[in-house]
């Protein structure tokens, strides 16, 4: 089992540019790093975790302009959206994004996608929330055209071109790896029909058993990233067990040497399981 960091990046925590040197330096392989717009002032949606809302989920910096930051001064580190909210984002405009970071750091994109919970944020971005799912998978399935085609031309129920050209094209072939986050039955049918991967959360109950089941739905082996893992010697044994392939242990959003210092706690629980 490999292991890698997803984290929130904001402007009040370690920079872009020292995270990706200190993860790759200290042997992590992959950065995943979560993306918010804005979060409602009005917000009717309740926090996933409980309580109130964490700081950090207002003040993330963009994902694509933070991993674009970090690719030059990294050589191998897998650089990944954990996860982008596809339902609150242009199709044509991020299809670009993605692909242009693909090429900056010659093929270590990873896109991970979810349609996300806050419902107010969806509707600031002109989405209507019961029909999220819908959209997703078609904005999806637009930007695979975008990735593959000279030409790509799009006609569904929400996205809506005709032939346009493009650039740049996503180094990775047929385009970087899109990898569903979420447990639930949609998720898990994603992850058949155009996932790359499954990015299921830490916590989740039966993990083995529903890894089997992604894996038979998919008719292979899809690869299966825990998003958000517990940084417990024991539960990474476990998870390892149960058939994950990339353990993401969660870092907290601290200034640079408390987060130096938390890295390196982390890079030694990893080699004590490795």
């Amino acid at each position: 089992m490999k292991f890698g960091i997803s984290t929130f990046v904001t402007d009040e925590g370690i920079s872009p540019v020292d995270l990706g040197r200190a993860l790759e330096e200290r042997g992590f392989d992959a950065l995943f790093l979560a993306e918010h717009t804005h979060i409602p002032a009005s917000r009717e949606s309740p926090y996933p975790g409980g309580g109130e809302l964490p700081r950090i989920y207002y003040r993330t910096l963009d994902p694509f302009v933070a991993l674009s930051a970090i690719a030059p001064v990294t050589e191998n580190l897998l650089l990944a959206t954990g996860i982008a909210l596809v339902v609150e984002r242009d199709p044509i405009t991020t299809a670009k994004e993605v692909a242009s970071l693909d090429l900056i750091s010659g093929g270590r994109a990873v896109f991970g996608v979810g349609a996300g919970w806050n419902r107010e944020e969806m509707r600031n971005h002109g989405t209507d929330p019961r029909t999220r799912g819908r959209l997703m998978d078609e904005r999806i399935r637009a930007m695979r055209e975008i990735w593959t085609q000279e030409k790509a031309e799009f006609h569904g129920e929400f996205v809506d071109f005709d032939p346009i050209y493009a650039w740049p094209k996503p180094v990775q072939r047929p385009h970087p790896p899109i990898y569903i986050g979420g447990e639930s039955e949609r998720s898990i049918a994603r992850v058949a029909e155009f996932g790359d991967g499954w990015l299921p959360r830490g916590g989740t109950e039966n993990l083995g058993d529903l890894i089997s089941r992604v894996r038979d739905e998919a008719g292979k082996r899809v690869p299966v990233t825990l998003f958000g893992a517990e940084d417990d010697a024991a539960k990474l044994t476990g998870y390892a067990e149960a058939g994950v392939d990339h353990a993401l242990l969660m870092l907290p959003t601290r200034p640079r040497d408390e987060t130096l210092r938390k890295l390196d706690e982390l890079a030694a629980l990893t080699r004590d399981v490795g």
